[in-house]
């Protein structure tokens, strides 16, 4: 007897983590790009992140191995902290004490369809699945914030900050 074998591809796992992780938003869109432009922005995360995401001034890999990092990273609040990253084509899940970032992407279908693309973010503290259902319409607005960012970033004739 053999036992089905079921494929997530990076998008619907980002979705199961987020159903998981009580506290996350998660946002989804169909970027205006091909996936190997899209991916050579977000495959480097010191270059490509700040200034698509809020908060992020800078980000600094302190180690590697194959697609395990350390990173620290500074907001322009003044707060800074070492995240796990795990990186790789089409996946980036980036973890803290208390902060949790990841994104997706994928070929839309052929290069002319864009990319498709997901972003999470959230809070890992105690007590997030109590709190979480009156925090959520803040965490809304950040994630559309974030999404029209990266849509911007990869539109012709945008910029991030619009």
């Amino acid at each position: 007897m053999t036992w089905p074998i079921g494929e997530f591809d990076d998008l619907r796992r980002l979705r199961v983590l987020h159903e998981a992780m009580p506290g996350t938003v998660l946002a989804e869109t169909v970027l205006p790009a091909g996936f190997d432009e899209v991916w050579s922005v977000l495959g480097d995360p010191e270059q490509g992140f700040p200034g698509l995401v809020p908060d992020v001034r800078s980000i600094q890999i302190t180690a590697r191995d194959g697609e395990r990092m350390r990173a620290v990273v500074r907001g322009r609040s003044g707060l800074r902290g070492s995240f796990d990253l795990i990186l790789r084509p089409g996946w980036c899940l980036m973890q803290s004490r208390f902060v949790v970032f990841g994104m997706a992407a994928a070929p839309a279908g052929d290069e002319r369809d864009g990319t498709r693309f997901g972003y999470l973010s959230g809070v890992r503290a105690p007590g997030m699945r109590l709190v979480s259902p009156l925090l959520a319409p803040v965490r809304q607005r950040f994630a559309a914030t974030v999404q029209r960012r990266f849509e911007a970033r990869f539109t012709p004739g945008r910029h991030p900050g619009t």
